[in-house]
């Protein structure tokens, strides 16, 4: 059901966690079943592990985030890889490793930057650091002449299937958290949302309140009725009080009664004990 304000794009980025979630599980599988595979078919499933890396930038990047341009980016740019991989004859393992590595290098990188611009507002930050600390390193390593072979390109599409799935799983579980904020409740500003919260104690307070009966001397008399008129009435005896004070007028025309009405303070002990005797006097 969609509420007053929303649109089909909002309701589809509120449930893009749930995509996300699923991205995470489809990370885990295929990093199990990598490990399974046999060193012969190992360079065959790096293109397919990266187009599918570049399926989750795609979802991410219709999450709606301040990123989404950089998600996008990388859904290009790891298509692209995908592709070359797919494309390649060739039967080393050089080119599949390099090419992984630079997948995992970028979205290191990516996930090092974005967690870095969002500490101040995302308690996930340290974890994606991390990640993107240790998808970096990996992707060095697999750059590198050590990740030539079958076993170590086993391990390394393991890694990186691990590492995605812990990345997509605590995005989603936090845009999850943000989507269930309803858009369409005000926003008000610290200051007046403590007001409103005083008032709504107030109202409470004054409704709970026994009330106390008329004298009959009084009884042409009318109490407030309602909090709100307590708040009126309390209003004006103030504005009242502040009159009988000498301040008037709005703030930019504030006037106070003139310094010849305004006694003399002793200032020694002499002056104050002359003031008190004419005080005394008739």
């Amino acid at each position: 059901m969609l509420w007053s304000g929303s649109t089909p794009m909002t309701v589809m980025r509120d449930s893009m966690w749930g995509f996300l979630m699923f991205a995470g599980v489809a990370w885990l599988a295929i990093a199990w079943s990598v490990l399974r595979l046999e060193p012969a078919g190992v360079a065959e499933i790096a293109g397919p592990v990266v187009l599918f890396g570049a399926l989750c930038e795609t979802v991410r990047a219709l999450a709606g985030t301040r990123t989404w341009w950089l998600n996008a980016g990388m859904a290009v740019l790891f298509a692209a890889t995908g592709a070359v991989l797919l494309t390649d004859p060739g039967s080393s393992y050089a080119t599949p490793a390099s090419l992984v590595g630079w997948f995992l290098m970028v979205r290191g990188a990516l996930d090092i930057a974005v967690s870095t611009m969002n500490r101040g507002s995302d308690r996930t930050w340290g974890v994606l650091m991390a990640l993107g600390v240790a998808q970096a390193g990996l992707g060095f390593y697999a750059a590198g002449p050590l990740a030539r072979t079958a076993d170590p390109m086993i391990l390394l599409l393991g890694g990186l299937g691990m590492l995605r799935a812990v990345a997509d799983l605590v995005t989603a579980l936090r845009l999850r958290e943000v989507s269930g904020v309803r858009h369409d409740i005000l926003q008000l500003s610290p200051e007046r949302e403590a007001g409103v919260a005083g008032y709504s104690a107030g109202r409470t307070d004054f409704e709970d309140a026994p009330q106390p009966g008329r004298a009959r001397h009084r009884a042409g008399t009318a109490g407030p009725k309602t909090f709100h008129d307590e708040v009126l009435r309390t209003t004006a005896e103030l504005d009242i009080m502040l009159a009988q004070a000498g301040v008037s007028g709005t703030p930019g025309t504030t006037q106070r009664i003139s310094d010849a009405d305004i006694p003399e303070i002793p200032d020694t002990a002499e002056g104050a004990h002359e003031a008190a005797v004419s005080e005394e006097k008739p």
